[in-house]
């Protein structure tokens, strides 16, 4: 797999990425806070992986009594550079980076089923498919419409009245229709 997808796809590092969307720039502590379920440790190694696929960037440093905290972005190249890297994947390349997307969230749902007490309905947990016809415009203007929702929510600060859920989203099109 390229790097820096393989870095990406990654659950917790997804998420740390979604903490600094729209040009937000952070400090490890204040991505903690922001992810407060996740440990420590693990989140500190999730970042060094970051930093060293070129995904995050240090934008400045502050000094706090003899120490240094970096203060992290989201790299300006992020976007153009995974945009190459998917155009140059194999096919293989590519049925791998599905294979692990899918594995995270299968181990998100383990996670959840592990849960002592747990209650489909109340908790919201579902999982559809449906099949659709659209045209190519009607299809952009329905993932720009469900796009823009998600970014609203992903805005979202953590609450007590807040709770964590993963929205996954895939679309996969059918062969293309004959004409009858």
């Amino acid at each position: 797999m390229k790097s820096k997808i393989k870095a990406m796809i990654h659950p917790i590092r997804m998420r740390i990425i979604q903490a600094l969307l729209d040009g937000k720039e952070m400090t490890a502590g204040e991505i903690a806070e922001t992810l407060q379920d996740i440990p420590q440790a693990s989140l500190y190694r999730h970042i060094n992986a970051l930093l060293k696929e070129e995904i995050l960037t240090v934008v400045s440093e502050n000094r706090i009594r003899g120490t240094v905290e970096k203060v992290f972005s989201l790299s300006a190249t992020l976007e153009n550079a995974t945009e190459k890297e998917m155009e140059e994947a194999s096919r293989e390349d590519h049925f791998n980076y599905f294979f692990s997307f899918l594995m995270g969230l299968l181990g998100e749902y383990e996670e959840y089923l592990q849960e002592e007490i747990i209650n489909m309905r109340e908790d919201g947990v579902s999982f559809r498919q449906c099949s659709v016809y659209l045209s190519d415009e009607e299809f952009m203007a329905l993932m720009k419409d469900i796009g823009g929702k998600l970014m609203a929510a992903m805005k979202n600060e953590p609450s007590k009245n807040r709770r964590l859920r993963t929205i996954a989203n895939v679309v996969i099109p059918s062969k293309k229709n004959k004409e009858k």
